[in-house]
């Protein structure tokens, strides 16, 4: 079950996920409005439910969700198969130079969603969507989404009229 907190407040839409699986559940909606070439930030402490996420994103994308592994010590994983291709980047270990980021490029500009896990890690970087996650019981999460581009603001304002409540 995912319920509000509040909604469409200044600083984002706020759903409370109250198991793993309403977060997968969350992503899996996300996947609906996803485009090639968006970017999708992830913020939160380690165990939050980044990955779980992702998981849910990749499942609604088409793409088994047991393929999906935190990309920690990998930086990125990519993922193929689905509707679009799926790049789960990881910036936990790494200050992200200019040089990386270059490097990066190809992935987070590319074909794909990019979704990143410890976004705000980088500077001068834009996200059509920042996801920030607080761990606030045994798997009880709160995320607020951020939306920056209005098909993204546009799904959470949908989520809101729905009641944040999916299977």
């Amino acid at each position: 079950m995912i319920d509000a907190l509040s909604c469409s407040n200044r600083e984002g839409t706020v759903v409370r996920c109250l198991t793993e699986e309403a977060t997968r559940s969350l992503g899996e909606d996300l996947a609906t409005v996803v485009a090639a070439g968006d970017r999708i930030g992830l913020c939160g402490p380690l165990g939050a439910g980044k990955t779980a996420f992702v998981r849910g994103l990749a499942q609604g994308l088409g793409i088994p969700a047991q393929k999906v592994r935190s990309p920690t010590f990998t930086l990125v994983n990519e993922y193929s198969g689905g509707r679009l291709r799926l790049y789960h980047v990881d910036f936990y270990r790494i200050e992200a130079t200019p040089l990386d980021r270059l490097s990066l490029r190809e992935v987070m500009y590319g074909d794909g969603v990019t979704v990143a896990e410890w976004w705000d890690r980088i500077e001068g970087e834009t996200c059509h969507l920042r996801i920030d996650i607080r761990i606030v019981g045994v798997e009880e999460r709160v995320l607020e989404l951020v939306a920056f581009d209005q098909r993204y603001a546009e799904w959470a304002r949908k989520l809101k009229e729905h009641g944040l409540q999916w299977h």
